[in-house]
């Protein structure tokens, strides 16, 4: 039986270990060196104090009272000596500056301080429907039109390029001749009923082409009432443009120049609609200003009606803005008198 009588660690070198076992075997001991080792011991490297490193003279206060004290006595008033000794004064953070908003030149406003509303109206119930004549004045279409925004402008182009490339130039043609058909047989059907106030006929209700339209836009026009106006001439006589306002009435009690839009797309916000709020404001101006109407108008409204006869999408402009809208035109109104 082989036992391990001792071990014995001897060191001959720094840095280096030699183990010796002493094992009897046969009655003697036969020194046998099984396992060495070696390490290298090194001495670590004095720990650099960083604050030595510090320009003491520069910033002697500072580094006296960061070594100095357990607990800071600085105070508020030091340290903002010492941030201005390190650092200099504090930049004075000034408050950012508003874009510019762009006014109007000449302003007119929106609703006329002397037009006269007669107490009571001895006219005839029907709505009013006078015809558009051609003058010199630009119409509130062209004025939009030709200044559109390059962004819009863009986009536009964009879009009939898509549809040509689909449609061809032919089917393009066609697909923009039935749509402008569309909305004209929607306009005609809601005055039918605006003036018989019965549902449209059956002829209208059975057409494929706004039938759906039809059907979106019930459940408006369940709230509108008091027709005064029907696919009807406006003009402002002072800032000399004319239009064609869709329609002016009540809806839930407020009276508005109401705009039917016919879309294929949804368009669930006022921002969808694209230029349509400024049509909007610029007819409200102009009814307001003119003198065939013996009634003003504060608020709009804006309907999109969907061809599949998924609901239509109201959009209700109140005064504040409308007279938001009514800046941003008489913008457009001089950009487009500048150019012509």
């Amino acid at each position: 039986l082989v036992r391990m009588n001792f071990l014995q660690l001897l060191s001959r070198k720094p840095g280096k270990l030699e183990t010796l076992f002493q094992i009897p075997f046969c009655q003697k001991q036969f020194p046998y060196m099984c396992l060495a080792t070696s390490a290298c011991l090194y001495s670590k490297k004095k720990k650099v104090n960083s604050y030595e490193q510090v320009d003491q003279e520069k910033y002697k206060n500072l580094v006296s009272s960061v070594t100095s004290y357990k607990t800071s006595a600085q105070t508020p008033e030091t340290i903002f000596e010492e941030d201005n000794l390190l650092y200099g004064p504090p930049d004075k953070q000034r408050p950012p500056v508003k874009a510019e908003t762009k006014t109007p030149k000449t302003w007119v406003p929106l609703i006329n301080p002397n037009k006269r509303i007669p107490l009571l109206n001895t006219d005839s119930n029907l709505p009013m429907k006078i015809a558009l004549q051609k003058t010199k004045m630009p119409s509130v279409t062209r004025i939009l039109q030709q200044t559109i925004s390059p962004q819009q402008a863009f986009y536009l182009e964009r879009w009939k390029q898509k549809m040509i490339l689909e449609l061809g130039e032919d089917g393009f043609a066609d697909y923009t001749k039935n749509l402008f058909l569309q909305g004209e047989l929607f306009h005609a059907a809601l005055e039918s009923i605006f003036l018989s106030e019965e549902m449209a006929t059956k002829e209208q209700r059975e057409d494929v082409a706004i039938s759906g339209y039809l059907s979106s836009a019930q459940h408006v026009l369940k709230d509108i009432s008091e027709v005064k106006a029907l696919e009807s001439a406006v003009q402002h006589e002072t800032l000399q443009y004319l239009g064609l306002v869709d329609c002016v009435a009540k809806y839930r009690g407020r009276l508005c120049v109401i705009d039917w839009k016919t879309s294929e797309k949804p368009k669930p916000s006022l921002k969808n609609t694209f230029d349509n709020p400024l049509q909007v404001a610029a007819y409200i101006g102009a009814i307001n200003h003119d003198a065939n109407y013996d009634f003003q108008v504060s608020c709009g409204l804006i309907v999109v009606a969907y061809k599949n006869g998924s609901p239509a999408h109201p959009h209700f402009m109140d005064p504040n803005l409308c007279l938001q809208y009514w800046n941003k035109w008489l913008l457009r109104l001089e950009e487009y008198m500048d150019r012509n």
